[in-house]
Order: C-alpha cells, then structure tokens, then sequence
C-alpha cells in the first residue's frame, strides 16, 4: 500500500522547501514560477497563511465587486490559492525527501 502521507521528519530537524515550480498558463512552457529550496518551514506556512487570508479577502470582495474588477480580483484569488498550495506542496516534498535520507536544496 503507498502511503500518501510521509512520517514527520525526526525530532529536532528543521523541515524546510524544495524547489517546487508552479504557475503553468497552458502555453506549452514549463512553469512561470517556483517556490526557492532552503526556505524554513514555519517562514513558509506564515506565508502560505497569508497567501490565503488574502484568497479568502479578494474572494468575497469579488462578489461584491461585479463588473470590470471582478475579473480582476478573481485572478487574484487563484494566483493567491496557487502560491499557497505550491508552498505547502514544497514543503511537503521536503519533508519526503527527508524520510528518504535526502536533504532538501539549498536556497538559490
């Protein structure tokens, strides 16, 4: 059976990112952006955290806003929810990759 969820990282070890790529416009290129390697796991989740109280502020200011910036603030919300879910995800391979023996990227 795979497991989807990896076994935390021992005690005393300081999770941090892996260089995780996101932000695909469907253009036929690779990703725009990408989260950095080396980036400390509670850095990261502050910010995963704001990215998404601001999803959550452009959302319902969208629905009060119909017409020219609704367009707008729903791009935001998407781009926020994205970057969000791309540093989750960074950290989640970094931890992963811990449980392997690796050690996760230095920052760029």
């Amino acid at each position: 059976m795979i497991k989807i969820v990896p076994d935390p990282p021992p005690a005393g070890t300081i999770l941090k990112t892996v260089t995780t790529p996101f932000g695909s416009c469907d253009a036929g290129h690779e990703p725009l952006f990408a989260v950095r390697g080396g980036i400390n796991a509670e850095d990261a989740l502050v910010h995963a955290s704001l990215l998404l109280r601001c999803a959550v502020d452009t959302a319902y200011a969208s629905s009060d806003c119909p017409g020219v910036h609704q367009k707008g603030l729903m791009w935001s919300t998407l781009h926020s929810i994205e970057m969000a879910k791309a540093l989750v995800d960074a950290l989640a391979d970094g931890a992963e990759g811990m449980d392997c023996g690796a050690k996760p990227e230095a920052g760029l």
